[in-house]
């Protein structure tokens, strides 16, 4: 069964940092472009961070820009979201998803085929 697994969420301070991790079962990240989203209560998905197939090239939403990182190791088929300076607005079910295309990445939904069911990121004093 092909599937995507996130993990790592949690409560955190604001101002403080956390890393998600996202697993691949049954395929391999080494193909396909990875993405996380973001769901705040009642706002729709927004896309918020990319990762291209081969690794090489990333895409940051401007809500998360200079905050947050991703990078992909490919050896343990995971892709990660490093969470720094995390603010209240951060607060949110985080989903991953992946795709296979070409050698780039999106922030917008449609493309991905194979979606998590998300963790849930709560900043809180």
């Amino acid at each position: 069964q092909l599937q995507v697994v996130e993990s790592g969420g949690g409560l955190v301070q604001p101002g403080g940092s956390l890393r998600l991790a996202c697993v691949a079962h049954g395929f391999s990240f080494n193909d396909y472009a990875v993405a996380w989203f973001y769901q705040a209560p009642g706002n729709e998905r927004e896309g918020i961070s990319c990762i291209t197939r081969d690794g090489r090239g990333t895409h940051f939403g401007d809500s998360v820009k200079a905050r947050f990182t991703i990078s992909k190791d490919n050896t343990e088929n995971t892709v990660y979201l490093q969470m720094n300076s995390v603010k209240l607005a951060d607060t949110g079910v985080y989903y991953c998803a992946a795709g296979s295309w070409d050698d780039s990445c999106t922030l917008r939904p449609e493309p991905y085929a194979y979606w998590g069911r998300g963790t849930q990121v709560t900043v809180s004093s």
